[in-house]
């Protein structure tokens, strides 16, 4: 019990059991008179946490009360989460969290354990996180943030330390990482967010964004610091901004343990929903047309995994770059466009392909005929009928994935789309949808959840202990979401169920582990790839 007694073993999130203490341990632990004398089992305070949870009314208040709950009593939050899964994410993590996220400084009571740094600070940055980690074990784990680029609701500031504190709640309960082995961490650079900069309420630096070479230096001095302290450690890093996510990721990835989920994530979870595309149009990942709309950092993200997958099918690389085109606010980009971003130049089509410059969506379909259209603009409703009918037509088997989140950012509904489309598309969301019925048909709708695969793909990393996160790996990652589905049913999901999160996140773990092994970056001496991740996986017990 770390030698903790009374008052201070109470207030220890981690080592906490409340009512659930037994007669002994409260002897034991100076505890008597500072509970109620019933004694409860883990089980029965689930129950009643389940009943109060049900009773609050909103999102919000329901994100709230489990987080207090996580703020007072860890292993309870987290077993009473693994029996709620379905029900609990979303409130625990998106669409909810966009709301908790805008709310923070309002409603701000504890600092969760989360690290916050200031970015005219950086002699502050060791001594930070030595003081955050000290009640924790080996830190195996790092989510940060700058709160830049906010799911689809942008510039936050410090606020968007929730993402990095419910980031790091998903790892647990869809993985079973260790939450001892974690730590959230936010970069306060300042935000041009002028609701935030005229608010008497909120946390966070008042001044705008600190941009350039002193942002750089505070980055790479964060960087330094946490590889001297935990070396195997893997930083991730989420919602960073357009100007700098991929920039950072860049820098970094081919020398550290790192991962962007905005980037990367998105990207290989539309690589497992575009296998199963294949399987089901029976036309191969490698012909498959891919148009974007929205080419910002997850857009390009989304290119960026879907090429590498067409290059292992067989094609080179300027044969696969050929079948994506990007769509932003000035239409399909070309290379004539100004201020075009590194990603965007990537992709962009010589204006001479076409006779006029394209900006009307549907007419861009009708000139490119994509057998896939993309949505990670944040645009509600930008699929409209007439879209989602143009593409019915060019298409037998359309695949439309409108997946921006959260859900009010959507650019169409699942509905919508089986509707528009007679039932003929194949439909994944960004958010959670409920099933359709058509025709007598019912259409489960697979939800593009990065929690079913960067909890498994960070298991996996630290089980074996890997140097770098590897194209190879995450492209295992995105086979082993894919191997749970049976595709052979009409309306069959493209994607597992939120309600399969613990099973998908160990096959992820697995197939993981095994690509770093045959890769021989792992650190970790691994003979038994499914053996290792089982031992790694931790369950929310009292012990």
């Amino acid at each position: 019990m770390n030698n903790l007694k009374g008052q201070d073993l109470l207030r220890n999130p981690f080592l906490n059991k409340g009512t659930a203490f037994t007669e002994d341990e409260r002897i034991k632990y100076n505890l008597i008179g500072l509970l109620p004398k019933k004694i409860d089992s883990i089980e029965d305070q689930a129950k009643i946490v389940y009943e109060r949870f049900k009773s609050f009314e909103n999102s919000l208040e329901k994100h709230l009360f489990l987080m207090n709950l996580y703020d007072i009593n860890r292993t309870l939050f987290y077993y009473t989460a693994g029996k709620h899964v379905v029900e609990f994410l979303p409130i625990i993590y998106t669409p909810t969290i966009g709301d908790a996220v805008m709310n923070y400084s309002d409603k701000f009571d504890t600092p969760k354990d989360a690290v916050f740094l200031s970015v005219d600070q950086p002699k502050n940055i060791k001594e930070s996180i030595l003081q955050a980690a000290s009640e924790l074990d080996d830190i195996k784990l790092i989510v940060v943030t700058d709160g830049e680029g906010v799911l689809g609701i942008g510039d936050w500031g410090v606020q968007g330390v929730d993402i990095a504190i419910g980031k790091l709640a998903v790892y647990t309960i869809a993985a079973g990482v260790n939450p001892k082995n974690v730590l959230p961490v936010v970069i306060d650079a300042g935000t041009n967010n002028k609701t935030l900069l005229n608010n008497p309420m909120y946390l966070g630096n008042k001044f705008e964004r600190v941009t350039g070479q002193k942002y750089d230096d505070f980055i790479d001095k964060f960087v330094n610091v946490c590889l001297k302290l935990f070396p195997e450690t893997l930083i991730h890093w989420e919602d960073f901004g357009r100007g700098n996510a991929r920039r950072i990721l860049e820098k970094y990835k081919d020398t550290i343990c790192t991962f962007n989920d905005d980037i990367q994530g998105t990207g290989v979870m539309m690589v497992s929903a575009l296998n199963a595309v294949a399987r089901v149009t029976k036309i191969p990942v490698k012909n498959h047309r891919i148009l974007v709309f929205g080419a910002g950092t997850a857009g390009v993200g989304v290119c960026d995994q879907i090429l590498l997958e067409k290059i292992r099918t067989g094609l080179s690389c300027y044969e696969a770059k050929k079948q994506f085109y990007l769509v932003d606010r000035n239409g399909l980009i070309t290379d004539d466009m100004n201020d075009l971003t590194e990603g965007q130049k990537k992709y962009a089509h010589k204006k001479e392909e076409f006779k006029t410059s394209l900006k009307d969506l549907i007419k861009i379909i009708e000139e490119v005929k994509p057998t896939v259209l993309i949505g990670t603009s944040g645009v509600h409703g930008a699929f409209t009928e007439d879209v989602i009918k143009v593409m019915a037509k060019v298409n037998d088997k359309p695949a439309i994935l409108p997946i921006s989140n959260p859900t009010k950012l959507a650019e169409a509904k699942a509905s919508d789309i089986i509707e528009w489309t007679c039932g003929k598309a194949l439909v994944v969301t960004g958010g959670p949808s409920d099933p359709v019925y058509y025709n007598g048909i019912k259409y489960e709708i697979g939800q593009a959840n990065n929690a079913l695969l960067y909890p498994g793909l960070g298991l996996g990393i630290i089980t074996a202990k890997s140097k770098v996160v590897t194209d190879g790996m995450l492209s295992a990652a995105a086979h082993g979401i894919a191997s749970l589905q049976d595709l052979s049913k009409p309306g069959a999901p493209l994607l597992p169920p939120v309600s399969n999160l613990r099973i998908a996140s160990k096959l992820v773990a697995t197939a993981v582990v095994e690509a770093a092994v045959k890769e021989n970056i792992n650190r970790a001496p691994i003979s038994d790839a499914e053996k290792a991740v089982e031992a790694e996986i931790w369950e929310a017990k009292y012990n």
